[in-house]
């Protein structure tokens, strides 16, 4: 009996001392207000975007009123992950690059309307009443309330707000707060970040309806995206007039979409100009690959339009060829008559990043701000890059997307690309990894980020694109300052290929109230999977992609909050595929993949069942061998 009461004193003792010292460490983290958070996408911590944002990017104080009503589970766990965000803003701090430390001019208060003065308070402000449900599963009971779940914001003379936020439903809401202050405060400081996209060329525009499906009454483009959901971005048109016109100085950045007619130097002349002007950008997503809209015949012609010119002045040559990946596509399912088959479409490449790879084969850089955080980037009918850094020695040079190494390119003039043709295609020519996205930016000139200051890649500047006769456009011979370059070798990086091959051509106004007439059936129906696996991340990329143009490039992190949690990855080996493979050696090898990560999964689900009761038990067991082995030791 001593024995067993000495046991339980030192079990008792141990336990209280644990718990004791985890209760410490809660009370001082919640004295200091401190959080650490060990995710890989800082999923509990304030983005340091947002943070710049709520302290140096506020001139004036931002009050944030949460109408939140309590009284069910679900909707009081949300209360409190929002307060402890909310903290977050109201606590953050940011030191500038001269050491200052600036506080946060966000202030909040937790609202729950239980008058009518509050709840009309709250209807005025623009929120929305609803009815929330809690459900009993093991009781097979449901409670309802009827409530508010939104959030006010005022900003000087102006006020916004987040109607209602579902309170099942936390991710990217750190993305969608910060984005509603960066909205306001534009509207009251009236600023807008300012994007040219040249037009004139015939080219793909973001304001055509080729991102889905189209649909009778409907359009659904990317601008009018960005116009409803993020209007802090303003797209303005630049028409280049032949060279005649210079590019307006006010504008962060400019971005070239496919063209359908060629550049003349004096165009280019007037783009690298602009450019020379220092702390300006330039994008492009466009390759040689060239395919009319609303054609199902998807017949492909390969032409650079001119803007290889400029390009080789920067030091990236544009390959005239049509890359076909048979380890990195879109995979789809399609109904035959020996059943369902998995095909995948070569020209519709989804780059990735694999953690297995070296730097220098990496297929996707996820650390690279328009793709940051990014589990996948749509890359369709894309063209090969080479890099030649001797001709631009003061910036870094920085691949930032390539095939896998069973890509292939065709160099022909013409060229078959629809879906009858590429299902049965097998691969021609030497397999290799291409380059498929390339950028300029201050960086070290090797790569690395332990360069001193004195690399001269750290100053970013860049050298004239052009040299002799100028054809009146005066321009530096090198740029002021820090010029950014950005190129996608994917002439349609954003749109989906399928729905602009398969969509019919816009009907004229006054035959719109007929609906949509043609189009291909079968390209359409492809077209629904594809937007719903490629659209978001095409998306984003682009969004990052103007803040990266805009210098707002910490603001990417927020951004990726809207992501979510990443899934699990399998280190599972990419299929070989050969040159002699034939479309069903493909599939099967596709599908031995497939079984691969599906047995690994199914491993790693049951470890994960049994591996913490099997410890546990040993535990028990090790405790128990420990008392017996002292009993046995006891001399009477």
């Amino acid at each position: 009996m001593e024995r067993k009461t000495k046991a339980a004193t030192e079990t008792f003792v141990y336990l209280f001392i644990v718990a004791a010292v985890l209760v410490v460490v809660n009370v001082i983290m919640v004295f200091f207000n401190k959080r650490y958070d060990t995710t890989d996408t800082e999923r509990y911590t304030l983005s340091k975007g947002s943070a710049r944002l709520v302290t140096e990017g506020l001139k004036q104080d931002l009050k944030i009123e949460v109408y939140a009503t309590k009284g069910l589970a679900k909707t009081d766990v949300f209360i409190q992950d929002l307060t402890d965000l909310l903290k977050e803003y109201e606590n953050a701090t940011y030191k500038g690059k001269d050491g200052t430390v600036t506080k946060s001019h966000v202030h909040f208060t937790i609202i729950e309307p239980k008058t009518d003065e509050q709840k009309k308070a709250a209807k005025d402000a623009g929120l929305q009443e609803q009815t929330f449900t809690d459900r009993d599963a093991a009781k097979s009971q449901a409670t309802f309330q009827k409530g508010f779940m939104g959030m006010v914001f005022k900003y000087g003379t102006e006020q916004d707000n987040i109607p209602f936020w579902p309170p099942e439903e936390t991710t990217g809401l750190e993305f969608f707060i910060t984005n509603k202050i960066r909205e306001l405060r534009d509207t009251v400081e009236e600023r807008k970040m300012k994007i040219g996209i040249i037009t004139g060329k015939d080219e793909l525009k973001i304001s055509d309806n080729v991102i889905a499906p189209s649909q009778p009454g409907q359009d659904y483009n990317l601008k009018g995206i960005f116009t409803q959901y993020l209007p802090f971005y303003e797209f303005q048109d630049v028409d280049l007039q032949n060279g005649d016109a210079e590019i307006n100085q006010e504008l962060r950045g400019i971005v070239i979409t496919q063209p359908g007619k060629d550049f003349t130097e004096k165009e280019l002349r007037r783009i690298d100009q602009f450019l020379m002007l220092g702390n300006r950008s330039l994008t492009i997503f466009a390759g040689a690959v060239n395919i009319k809209p609303a054609d199902a015949s998807m017949h492909a012609t390969l032409n650079t339009h001119g803007l290889e010119k400029l390009l080789d002045g920067y030091g990236i040559e544009m390959k005239k060829d049509a890359i076909l990946d048979w380890g990195e596509s879109f995979a789809l399912q399609v109904q035959t008559q020996g059943g369902v088959q998995n095909l995948q479409v070569p020209w519709a490449i989804q780059a990735a990043p694999d953690d297995t790879l070296e730097a220098d084969k990496q297929v996707l850089d996820d650390s690279f701000a328009p793709f940051f955080r990014l589990k996948q980037v749509p890359i369709p009918f894309a063209s090969s890059l080479v890099v030649h850094k001797d001709k631009q020695p003061a910036t870094h040079f920085r691949v930032v997307a390539r095939t896998s190494p069973n890509a292939t390119s065709d160099v022909s003039e013409s060229i078959d690309m629809s879906l009858r043709t590429v299902l049965t295609t097998k691969p021609v020519g030497e397999k290799g990894q291409k380059v498929l996205a390339v950028a300029l930016e201050p960086g070290c000139c090797d790569g690395t980020n332990k360069c001193g200051d004195n690399d001269p890649c750290k100053k970013g500047t860049l050298k004239s694109a052009f040299s002799g006769d100028n054809m009146g456009v005066e321009a530096a011979a090198e740029s002021a300052g820090p010029a950014n370059v950005f190129v996608v070798a994917s002439p349609q990086f954003l749109a989906n290929p399928f729905a602009r091959s398969g969509n019919p051509p816009p009907m004229p106004p006054q035959m719109q109230m007929m609906g949509a007439m043609g189009g291909d059936r079968d390209l359409q129906m492809i077209a629904r999977p594809y937007y719903e696996e490629s659209f978001p991340w095409m998306v984003m990329a682009f969004k990052n992609t103007l803040d990266w143009m805009g210098g707002e490039q910490d603001l990417v992190a927020t951004s990726a909050k809207l992501l979510g949690a990443p899934n699990l990855k399998y280190d599972i080996k990419k299929p070989d595929i050969s040159d002699t493979d034939t479309p069903e050696d493909i599939k099967k090898k596709m599908e031995a993949q497939a079984e691969q990560k599906e047995a690994l999964q199914s491993k790693v689900s049951w470890v994960l069942a049994l591996l913490p009761a099997l410890l546990f038990a040993g535990l028990g067991l090790l405790r128990w061998w420990r008392r017996e082995a002292s009993r046995n030791s006891i001399s009477v």
